[in-house]
């Protein structure tokens, strides 16, 4: 027996698998997949009155069609009207495409016209057969996004079969009223088949009435689910970890300086979260070096006190075994017992943590995704701390959960996250910011500096050194890339040493054997290591304060998140610090803007605003979104007041008419999984 189809239609699996691949999986689906762009394809424009960079519609006759085979094999179209002649050039094409152009045929081309070498042209023009009686459309044409083997003309058809059925409106008519808000039906249907007269402009414009409304309804769709996801979390319950204060004041008076006011403040927000009988899952934000460690160290002992464990885990064995030789001994001399975790250990050493572990030996527990991937247990696990939490996907976190039974967590980020997207992604979240940087901390220089001048930067690296200063020395790749020609950090390291006779240099990267790179790091910060080649592996968690210069290859490839960690590894001591971005032209646009914003700002917020201009809030969110569906129609900078009516009218919605907001939810996210499940 055959399955039923998901649509209201008949669907070949063959095509219903070209559609999945889009996301189309049933009518809803279609319905929602919105154009690209639009073309207007109701006028036709005489060829005698064509212009270079014009997006026109000619119809023409086929003079001549050949095949030729200088520069390289295209086939080539003469096409004429009344008012002129065109040339047509198509790079790929099949033979039935030479058999189709028959001098005196008739054709519509769509395409941009060019100034070519024997007057103008057109380019992989769209074309129809047509003739003086072919009816120009009414109104514009949609291009939709699409696959391979799945055109537009089959793909509009399965929409317009879509759209044979009425659409159910999702929100009372009194909010649409009282919001301003346009139909969602008559929305829909617009952007798919705009009216006569509709302007082109109009429609691809963001406050256009119809796409204001859809983007409405996703921000509203997401809320909700975020706010319902937070709802059911406060109704869950767990053992409430009250503030003993016996640890957590030793702790304080072993540190060599005061908290900022903003520190106790977040530390004051995250120990009423663990006092409480509900699961934290608080965001800790701060920028680099704002003392977010410190922080986490006093919600540990909070859960320590009330005789329970921690897991402290790190993306990079470098974060995770710096949190642990830097905070381990400390905890120790009050008592609190800690273990090591990691996939690189000796498997004797290994399976001898998770036994202290296992048996409530080890009070805390530092590591990498080891302690989330092995099938060791905690004894009695209350609290989760995840560093760079954005590194983690999801179902990581949901791993670590599984070892106990609902442990409060707390997720740090020095990658700050812009207010909207706060609003949107981490809405389930309580959220602590640390916005001030301890007293002491000198500004760091940002320098862009042309690969070209190398030399003059080799020469700052010596001087520096020879001074008593220390410096890094970052390049992108270990080894060498064919494709991508950068740098590679070993080569960089065999030039340097060559090129810096006297100072002493070290080699870090991802691929060393832990001990080799602790080995190495130690020696940094023990001062025996004057200039330090890394990869990015020293992107987090590296403190030594002597370091005030880094030098950066390639900064035009990397990211602006990981260029402002990277240059907060300098700026820790009190002499000036220096960060010296090497980059190699021509610059792409792109490139030239972060490079611009990196150097312009120092405040992490800030460079998270403009990276989420730049690139979308993807790369900001990292893996946290693994396996959910990000924003199609809405745009979190630009449509903040969406984002703040949609965030209100959840809550009401919740309150007042919980079966609008599941209905809205269905409609909108369906079948794919729900926002905040962690």
């Amino acid at each position: 027996m055959k399955a039923a189809s998901p649509f209201s239609f008949p669907v070949r699996p063959a095509l219903a698998a070209k559609l999945a691949k889009l996301g189309l999986k049933r009518d809803s689906d279609l319905i929602l997949h919105l154009p690209l762009r639009w073309e207007d394809e109701t006028r036709i424009t005489p060829i005698g009155e064509l212009l270079p960079g014009q997006t026109a519609q000619v119809q023409a006759c086929v003079r001549e069609a050949k095949v030729a085979y200088r520069p390289r094999r295209m086939l080539t179209l003469t096409v004429e009207d009344d008012s002129g002649v065109l040339g047509i050039r198509f790079l790929h094409f099949y033979p039935s495409h030479l058999k189709a152009f028959q001098a005196g045929e008739r054709f519509r081309f769509n395409g941009e016209v060019r100034g070519g070498f024997l007057g103008l042209e057109m380019v992989h023009p769209r074309f129809v057969k047509a003739d003086d009686d072919t009816p120009l459309p009414t109104g514009l044409t949609p291009v939709y996004p699409t696959t391979a083997g799945l055109g537009q003309t089959s793909l509009r058809k399965l929409i317009e079969r879509a759209l044979a059925t009425p659409i159910d409106e999702t929100l009372p008519r009194e909010w649409l009223e009282e919001l301003g808000l346009a139909e969602l039906e008559s929305s829909i249907r617009l952007l798919h088949q705009p009216p006569p007269g509709c302007a082109q402009h109009a429609l691809e414009s963001r406050a256009h009435p119809a796409r204001q409304r859809l983007a409405f309804d996703e921000l509203l769709a997401q809320q909700l689910s975020l706010a319902t996801s937070r709802q059911a979390r406060k109704a869950r319950t767990t053992l409430p970890l009250p503030h003993r204060r016996r640890l957590t004041a030793a702790f304080i008076e072993t540190l060599a300086f005061e908290l900022t006011a903003a520190q106790a403040r977040a530390w004051q927000e995250i120990g009423a979260d663990l006092a409480a009988p509900h699961p934290m899952r608080r965001l800790l934000q701060g920028d680099v070096g704002s003392g977010k460690t410190v922080v986490a160290a006093l919600a540990c002992l909070q859960a320590v006190e009330n005789g329970m464990q921690a897991a402290f885990m790190a993306p990079t064995e470098i974060l995770a075994e710096q949190h642990y030789r830097k905070l381990a001994p400390t905890l120790a001399a009050l008592g609190v017992r800690s273990a090591w975790v990691s996939g690189s250990q000796r498997r004797a050493e290994r399976e001898a943590a998770w036994r202290a572990i296992a048996a409530g030996d080890a009070d805390l527990a530092f590591g990498t995704h080891a302690l989330f991937q092995e099938a060791g247990n905690f004894s009695r696990l209350g609290l989760v701390v995840v560093d760079e939490q954005h590194r983690f996907g999801v179902g990581q976190r949901l791993a670590l959960m599984g070892k106990g039974a609902e442990p409060h967590q707390l997720m740090m980020s020095a990658t700050p996250i812009p207010r909207t997207l706060a609003m949107s992604f981490f809405a389930d979240l309580d959220v602590s910011i640390i916005d001030e940087l301890p007293p002491g901390r000198t500004p760091i220089v940002t320098k862009l500096v042309s690969a070209a001048r190398r030399d003059e930067v080799l020469a700052r690296v010596r001087d520096a050194c020879v001074a008593g200063g220390q410096a890094y020395w970052v390049c992108p790749l270990i080894e060498e890339s064919d494709k991508l020609q950068l740098q590679t950090a070993e080569d960089t390291y065999a030039t340097l040493v060559e090129q810096l006779p006297g100072l002493r240099i070290g080699l870090v990267h991802g691929r060393l054997k832990a001990d080799d790179k602790q080995s190495v790091m130690a020696a940094f910060q023990a001062h025996q290591i004057d200039l330090l080649v890394a990869t990015t592996v020293i992107e987090v968690g590296v403190d030594v304060p002597n370091a005030a210069l880094m030098v950066i290859e390639h900064a035009e490839r990397m990211g602006l998140a990981q260029l402002h960690q990277l240059r907060g590894r300098v700026g820790r001591g009190a002499r000036e610090s220096v960060c010296v971005l090497l980059y190699e032209t021509p610059l792409s646009e792109l490139a030239r803007a972060r490079l611009k914003v990196i150097f312009e700002h120092s405040d992490g917020f800030e460079i998270a605003r403009q990276d989420l201009l730049l690139r979308g809030p993807g790369e900001l969110l990292g893996q946290r979104q693994s396996g959910l569906p990000m924003l199609r129609f809405a745009d979190l900078e630009r449509d903040v007041a969406l984002l703040e009516r949609a965030r209100d009218l959840a809550q009401r919605c919740l309150r007042e008419r919980p079966e609008v907001a599941a209905r809205h939810v269905e409609r909108w996210l369906g079948s794919r999984q729900a926002y905040g499940g962690s």
